[in-house]
């Protein structure tokens, strides 16, 4: 765990920085969406084209600003649900968690009447 730590305190944590594997359908759509940005930039001239250069401009923005939005949102939930947890004090199994520690710290009968025991040779 300090490893994880110490590594994103120096800035060693990078999850966006990750190499596409070929093949993939990700890959796939990328080498599409390059092909017919190309074409088209062949295709059309002056304000034609910076059109679509701000359109294609703004897409990136777009999907730049989600992928934070979702990365943020998953960060937030996954943070949740570890302190959710860690959080020992949440239900009536709570005695159990404890265990002999917990019973030591309460009076001989928390239920208001004497525990039965299990032990065959004390009946």
């Amino acid at each position: 765990m300090r490893e994880t730590l110490e590594d994103l305190y120096y800035g060693n944590i990078t999850p966006y920085d990750r190499q596409i594997r070929s093949g993939t359908s990700l890959m796939k759509a990328m080498e599409q969406s390059q092909e017919c940005e190309e074409q088209l930039t062949k295709l059309l001239e002056g304000e034609a084209h910076s059109l679509l250069l701000r359109l294609i401009n703004a897409e990136n923005e777009i999907g730049s600003t989600l992928a934070l939005e979702n990365f943020i949102l998953g960060f937030r939930l996954g943070t949740r649900l570890i302190l959710e947890a860690l959080d020992e004090d949440d239900g009536s199994l709570v005695e159990l968690l404890h265990g002999d520690e917990w019973r030591g710290k309460q009076s001989n009968y928390p239920s208001g009447r004497p525990r039965k025991s299990c032990n065959a040779n004390q009946r």
